[in-house]
C-alpha cells in the first residue's frame, strides 16, 4: 500500500538519486590522478522529474539517472576532476540523502499517528 503512494516513491527516488550522486563523486575522486580521465556527473533530481513526465502519476521512479561529462578545465595530464567540486558534491549528496530519509520517516510517523498508533 505505502509503496504505491507517489509521495513515498518520490522520497525513495530522492534517496536513490543522492546515493547515485555520492557514488559518482566517489568514483571521480578515486580517479582524480588518472591521466585523461573525464569526470562524470548525474542530472539533478528536478531534471530527472521533468524528463520523465509532465505529472507525478506518469513518472517511472525506477528509471536510471542520466550521466554527462562534467564541465571544467582539464589539468595538464587531461584529467577533468576537480577535487574541490567533488567534495562539495559529495557533501551536498549526503545532505540530500539525510533530508529524503527524514521526510520519509516523518511522513510514516504522521500516518501512524493519524491511524491512532504511536509506534
Amino acid at each position: 500500500m505505502l509503496s504505491d503512494m507517489s509521495l513515498f516513491q518520490i522520497y525513495g527516488a530522492m534517496a536513490r538519486h543522492a546515493a547515485e550522486s555520492q557514488k559518482t563523486s566517489a568514483e571521480n575522486l578515486a580517479r582524480a590522478n588518472e591521466p585523461g580521465f573525464k569526470a562524470v556527473e548525474i542530472e539533478s533530481f528536478s531534471d530527472f522529474m521533468q524528463r520523465n513526465g509532465p505529472s507525478i502519476e506518469q513518472i517511472d521512479f525506477n528509471q536510471s539517472f542520466q550521466q554527462s561529462l562534467s564541465k571544467g578545465a582539464a589539468s595538464p595530464n587531461g584529467n577533468t576532476v576537480s577535487v574541490e567540486q567533488e567534495v562539495f558534491r559529495s557533501a551536498e549528496a549526503s545532505n540530500q540523502h539525510q533530508m529524503a530519509l527524514t521526510v520519509y520517516t516523518k511522513s510514516i510517523e504522521m500516518m501512524r499517528l493519524a491511524l491512532g498508533r504511536r509506534n
